[in-house]
């Protein structure tokens, strides 16, 4: 009997006790090899030295100082070496507890950022059908995860949603990159002529989508025309990168490999790597100069943030990161997973799409190859895969409603940026195997 109100209460769930580089192991000493860092966190795997260290460290000299009275060392310095790898002109670090909450908090400071610049009537946002941007009712309501979103739709704010950056989905046959970037760039164009552009706050999106799409990029030019449109009407643009940022697509910021700056980024995941419960909204100096010179603060606030034991915890990571150069790791190692699974799925007759960045990557599922059809929801092949990946011993991250919150299948792999050869070609193999089984599983339900 358990009182722990678990995500899924009809499962059951191996009690993890200890964690070796990158695999977990469980209370009856079954490993697992983590190919997903959970939720792409675990980006240097689960028993850093150093990182445990800093951690013990902080909470010798200071656990907790509230920041309604104090700042910490840890947080400066974290904020510090942040800016000092950002794009140019960003210029303040906003330390909260997680993905979900650094959303909610560049919403609000949005809104506040235009407020304060005598334009109260700007209310809407514009972002993505198809995206991720947390579980939070603001996240919820800007991200477009129709599954996710749909029993709390009466509690959401309404949210002008727009085609993703989608190609094997959403490009018509016979369209170039360049003209289906045109396309939904006008898309965008023609809401905010909708919407009036004088009442439109920001344009939200995540440069890699993560969970709900299975890590798509976008195309190249997508997002430096969207920033000359949004910037032709005084629009933010908010980049996402709670999963796709701090190094996991092979630069620090995912949005470098764009060539813009956001007006805000937000950061979670591999921050703080797992070692502690940490996110981040990092805003550009126009904005902060903006609110100094109106009200003066930022309204809002949460009991944890800028937690000390968090900031050491995220700090040490970030030194690991660039002492290690472990970006160039990503990169590297990012391309021999990708040549792996190519390798071994390109031909498969339920694989239709293999794609992502760095040590970021995604297939999706389909029933028809060349139709490019997916498989009836209701036989969730996702968690099919997810059960029979655990079975074999490996940790991935499949879900389901790829195309429009109900159809379609799909996985995540983030394995630990010091993930080695060995450990690849093992978590192509155990992958292989847990697809085998779940289709397996379907046929031998079909009779």
């Amino acid at each position: 009997m358990t009182h722990v109100f678990y995500r899924h209460l009809a499962e059951t769930y191996p009690v993890a006790v200890r964690g070796e580089g990158c695999e977990i192991v469980d209370r009856d000493g079954r490993r697992y090899l983590d190919a997903s860092g959970g939720a792409a966190v675990s980006c240097l795997g689960h028993d850093h030295p150093r990182v445990i260290a800093a951690i013990k460290a902080q909470l010798d000299a200071l656990p907790f100082a509230h920041t309604g009275f104090f700042t910490s060392a840890p947080a400066e310095a974290l904020a510090d070496r942040l800016i000092a790898a950002a794009p140019a002109g960003m210029d303040r670090v906003y330390f909260v507890s997680g993905g979900s909450e650094a959303v909610e908090a560049a919403l609000k400071l949005a809104r506040q950022y235009h407020v304060e610049r005598g334009e109260p009537q700007r209310r809407h946002f514009i972002a993505r059908r198809q995206s991720y941007h947390g579980n939070t009712l603001g996240a919820l309501a800007v991200g477009g995860n129709a599954w996710r979103r749909r029993l709390f739709e009466p509690l959401l704010i309404e949210v002008a949603h727009v085609t993703p950056c989608y190609p094997y989905r959403e490009k018509r046959p016979e369209e170039s990159d360049d003209a289906f970037v045109d396309r939904l760039v006008g898309e965008i164009e023609a809401r905010i002529e909708a919407l009036g552009p004088e009442r439109v706050i920001a344009f939200v999106a995540e440069p890699v989508v993560g969970a709900t799409l299975g890590a798509v990029p976008a195309l190249p030019g997508y997002f430096r025309k969207i920033r000359d449109l949004l910037d032709r009407h005084g629009i933010l643009m908010i980049l996402d990168e709670v999963m796709c940022g701090m190094g996991r697509t092979g630069t620090l910021f995912a949005c470098e490999q764009e060539g813009v700056t956001p007006d805000i980024v937000t950061l979670a995941k591999g921050l703080g790597a797992g070692y502690q419960p940490i996110g981040a909204m990092i805003v550009h100096r126009r904005i902060v100069e903006a609110v100094r010179e109106g009200s003066g603060f930022f309204q809002h606030g949460h009991t944890y943030m800028g937690h000390p034991t968090a900031c050491a915890a995220a700090l040490a990571v970030q030194e690991v990161i660039a002492e290690e150069n472990l970006l160039e790791r990503v990169r590297e190692m990012g391309e021999r997973l990708r040549r792996s699974l190519q390798a071994r799925f390109d031909r498969h007759p339920h694989v239709g799409e293999i794609r992502g960045r760095g040590l970021f990557l995604g297939m999706e599922f389909v029933r028809d190859r060349d139709g490019k059809e997916p498989f009836d929801p209701a036989l969730r092949l996702h968690a099919r895969i997810k059960k029979a990946a655990m079975a074999r011993g490996l940790i991935c991250y499949p879900m389901g409603g790829t195309i429009d919150g109900r159809r379609g299948d799909h996985l995540l792999l983030a394995p630990p940026f010091i993930v080695s050869q060995d450990q690849i070609d093992r978590i192509v193999d155990r992958l292989d195997g847990a697809i085998s089984d779940a289709l397996a599983g379907i046929a031998a339900d079909a009779g």
